[in-house]
């Protein structure tokens, strides 16, 4: 009985949100209590639900002072000052241009938010893409890396979705990744490389022909200087503190920000505005961390998981069965672009874990398995912020798409290498 609600919990959560016909929001609290009365296991819902809500609650505020904080710095005139120098730097030549894209791609991908990066970036950059002459779908692709790979810290979001799925802290699950996620970045500047190299040749660019850049004006925000040397050196010690794992995630970013605002906006009003400027981004994505808890409670409490789980190990040859974590970190790949974190996160992998775990490999190495198919997930038509970057550069949808594909791929599999290289999650492992 257990097994059939669980395949058809799941099948109506991913059926619904495919089909649009729920927000992932709702569909995480109304299937799973649902399925719950169904189970005859209603009267024990609220506990199942506080159980869950216990276990993301880290998460949850860890997520919600990260993204102000980030958004709030960035307001600030954090990066001013970088991309001036930037653009000062690429002199015309387009290998210069797209690894100047790629480093302010980079920096600004710290506060995990896609359209942040494009709003920022093609602000700074656009005229002198135009003034060149360059690629935008090889821009495009630029800066899908850069969000693909900056999506995966813990603020982003599918860092987070995938700890609340497996019970996990954020951190513990984070930091062995850093190492694949370095590779993947030092990945994309050569492709930066790569894509400059073709556009030197297609527009026939040599030192002596570069395009003239002078006139090019760019807003600064004053006292962008000491706003640039204090962020920054604020945000290097909360870097490191965070690697160093000494004090709790979610109370490092709320002293951070308490201290930020302090500095950058003294006043009451400039708190309060920036509060209500950032709290519809930040509300959308920490309610669906406190929902999950609704599903992932409900889903492992009342058994449904532990079904499931049996009944797909029941059906994976033993041959296969110490393979699960490479296996998901391939199948994550196309998946994540089919459907949405959501249901990847909250819907497959707690399943993937239960069955994992038969073979000794720990939830916290299927988890970080998970990660490895974010860069090709920004490509999906589920991200809404894809949209935003085609829009912005006038290009067709279907287009970049074709053509960023083949290279996310290749991050993936960066990521998928370095990540087995490290330990983060085993190729092999038979309990």
């Amino acid at each position: 009985m257990l097994l059939i609600l669980s395949v058809l919990m799941i099948g109506c959560f991913i059926g619904l949100l495919m089909s649009k016909k729920l927000s992932a929001l709702t569909a995480l609290i109304i299937i799973p209590t649902i399925f719950a009365l169904l189970s005859g296991q209603g009267a024990e819902m609220g506990t199942m639900v506080i159980k869950g809500l216990r276990t993301v609650a880290p998460t949850g505020v860890m997520l919600i002072f990260a993204m102000l904080y980030f958004m709030s710095v960035t307001d600030a005139g954090m990066f001013d000052p970088i991309i001036k120098r930037i653009v000062s730097a690429v002199d015309g030549d387009p290998v210069k241009i797209f690894i100047g894209t790629a480093l302010l791609g980079f920096i600004v991908a710290l506060d995990g938010d896609g359209a942040t990066v494009y709003m920022i970036v093609l602000a700074a950059f656009m005229p002198i893409y135009e003034r060149v002459g360059l690629s935008k779908l090889s821009v495009a692709c630029l800066l899908l890396q850069c969000t693909g790979l900056g999506n995966m810290f813990p603020w982003g979001g599918p860092t987070a979705r995938a700890a609340t799925a497996v019970h996990a802290d954020v951190a513990t699950l984070f930091v062995p990744m850093l190492l694949p996620l370095l590779a993947c970045v030092v990945w994309t500047f050569v492709m930066a490389w790569l894509l400059g190299r073709r556009e030197r040749t297609r527009i026939g660019f040599h030192s002596g022909n570069s395009a003239t850049l002078s006139g090019l004006q760019f807003e600064e925000k004053p006292c962008v200087a000491w706003r640039f040397w204090f962020n920054w050196a604020l945000t290097i010690a909360l870097m490191t503190l965070l690697v160093l794992d000494v004090v709790p995630m979610a109370y490092l970013f709320m002293l951070a920000t308490a201290i930020m605002f302090v500095m950058n906006y003294p006043q009451l009003s400039q708190q309060q505005e920036q509060i209500a400027r950032h709290a519809p981004a930040i509300l959308a994505v920490a309610g669906l961390i406190f929902a999950a808890a609704v599903f992932t409670g409900i889903f492992s409490e009342t058994g449904m998981a532990d079904s499931l789980a049996t009944a797909i190990v029941n059906v994976i040859p033993p041959a296969l069965g110490p393979y699960l974590a490479v296996i998901t970190a391939l199948i994550s790949i196309p998946v994540t672009w089919m459907v949405s974190n959501d249901v990847f996160y909250f819907g497959m992998l707690p399943v993937l874990v239960q069955a994992a775990g038969h073979y000794g490999i720990s939830p916290i190495e299927m988890a970080r398995a998970a990660l490895v198919g974010q860069p090709v997930h920004i490509l999906s038509p589920l991200v809404a912020s894809t949209y935003l970057l085609i829009g912005m550069l006038k290009l067709d949808y279907a287009q970049a798409q074709r053509f960023t594909l083949r290279w996310s791929f290749i991050t993936c599999l960066v990521l998928l290498l370095v990540a087995l290289i490290t330990g983060c999650f085993p190729f092999y492992r038979d309990a």
